[in-house]
């Protein structure tokens, strides 16, 4: 097959700048100004909510040392496990700073496109070639910034550039707004959740009494259960190895804390594929109506408890059976039906700080999730089975298995395809009538 041939240059020729966060990590304070590291990084932008917050002093002396990105920077993650696989271009001002862990590349306009510099980062050759060549470190995987510099890219003229930038952001916009609808959905089922089974105020409350209970008032005829008596069972995950080292070992796709969120809202995440034992394989795979719970997580970033509901399309879009990694739990409801109402439930905890009452914090900033003290003491109300609890289920369970999620999948698979073959010139955009975006 015939490909077209573009010249061919580094990173350091057609970027004005390549640099990184800040190597200096100030403390976090409950209010202040944001700090980005690379678990903030998606491939849309930063998720802001997640940052971690600096004091104001702090934040403006990074600022002047370079740490803050600018629109039409390209940003990629140089550290950790994620090393490479996540890449983003900053479209709009931010007011925010960033760890070392991150990248700053801000390319040359007149040479190369931002958002053409970013799909060839993502793209699959690119980064098998870059992870081959430029990762080192053992424990941490990083690459360093003059292994950047040296990166080789091939530069189409500018018109071809911005012609597959067009064609390729035409998918992402759509996933883009199909993760907002999710999101709002998501925001959605917990407003329910809140005013059904904390407020009490569901369909038809008016014409129900209200009756005491060790939880409180609770409405006439509602039980109220231990978390841990819903549950068939509750467990940890696996987490294998790289390679098959035994005829017993089967692959899996693992499933970590880290992957949770973009899996809840049906974003691409990471998920490695790794090798463990079938018995393992067998006990801990993931089934419809299971939740997966965070067990461990850096207690200056987050509190213990982020869940995630396993769904028929989820299981469907993994593709493989699935396990949580080893610093996960896995919950199974007696009736997987009413999983969404434990994970709801978690949620809730999480969003009001109630969670930390099941977090303890070792001296290393490890937060670890009292997995035992949570099941047997965590109380939750609920309608006896009959109409009301099958509708409220049924509700529920519309919003968490949106197909929104099966069209977003469906999208980045088509994506995913083009963009190598754009690329690496394979497909020939040079004479296709296309509306481009103006240059920023």
């Amino acid at each position: 097959m015939k490909y077209l041939q573009w010249p061919i240059t580094t990173l350091e020729q057609i970027c004005l700048k390549i640099g990184d966060g800040s190597h200096y990590s100030p403390s976090s304070v409950s209010e202040g100004l944001p700090m980005a590291s690379v678990k903030d990084l998606t491939t849309f932008g930063i998720t802001i909510e997640s940052c971690r917050h600096i004091l104001e002093d702090d934040f403006n002396r990074l600022v002047r040392q370079g740490s803050k990105p600018v629109v039409g920077d390209v940003l990629i993650a140089k550290d950790g496990a994620t090393a490479l696989d996540t890449v983003c271009e900053v479209k709009q001002p931010l007011d925010i700073v960033l760890l070392s862990s991150i990248a700053i590349l801000r390319p040359n306009p007149q040479k190369v496109t931002s958002t053409y510099l970013r799909y060839f980062l993502e793209s699959p050759t690119t980064r098998s070639y870059m992870k081959g060549s430029f990762i080192s470190g053992a424990a941490i995987p990083r690459v360093v910034l003059k292994d950047f510099k040296r990166v080789n890219i091939n530069i189409p003229p500018l018109i071809t550039q911005r012609k597959i930038a067009a064609i390729l952001s035409a998918y992402d916009d759509l996933i883009e707004n199909n993760l907002k609808r999710i999101r709002i959905l998501e925001k959605m089922a917990q407003n329910i959740y809140h005013e059904w089974f904390v407020n009490f105020r569901f369909p038809g409350y008016e014409n129900v009494k209200m009756v005491d209970s060790v939880l409180g008032m609770v409405p006439d005829g509602w039980e109220v259960k231990q978390i841990g008596e819903l549950l068939d069972s509750y467990m940890g995950g696996d987490w294998g190895s790289e390679v098959s080292t035994i005829t017993e070992n089967v692959p899996v796709i693992i499933i970590r804390g880290a992957d949770l969120r973009d899996l809840l809202c049906g974003s691409e995440a990471n998920t490695p594929r790794r090798y463990i034992k079938q018995k393992s394989a067998q006990r801990k795979k993931l089934r419809e109506g299971d939740i997966i719970v965070e067990n461990s997580v850096n207690a200056t970033s987050r509190s213990v408890g982020t869940s995630l509901l396993i769904t028929r399309g989820l299981l469907n879009r993994l593709r493989e059976d699935a396990v949580p990694a080893s610093f996960c739990k896995r919950f199974s409801p007696k009736y997987p039906d009413q999983g969404v109402l434990i994970h709801r439930h978690l949620q809730f905890l999480r969003e009001n700080h109630k969670m930390e009452f099941y977090q303890h914090v070792a001296t290393n900033g490890i937060a670890n999730f009292q997995c035992e003290r949570f099941v047997q003491n965590e109380l939750l109300a609920i309608p006896q089975k009959g109409e009301l609890l099958t509708n409220i289920l049924k509700m529920l369970n519309d919003i968490s298995s949106s197909s929104l999620a099966d069209k977003i999948d469906n999208l980045r698979q088509t994506r995913d395809l083009l963009l190598p073959k754009l690329i690496s010139g394979e497909i020939d955009v040079s004479d296709l009538d296309i509306k481009m975006r103006e240059p920023a």
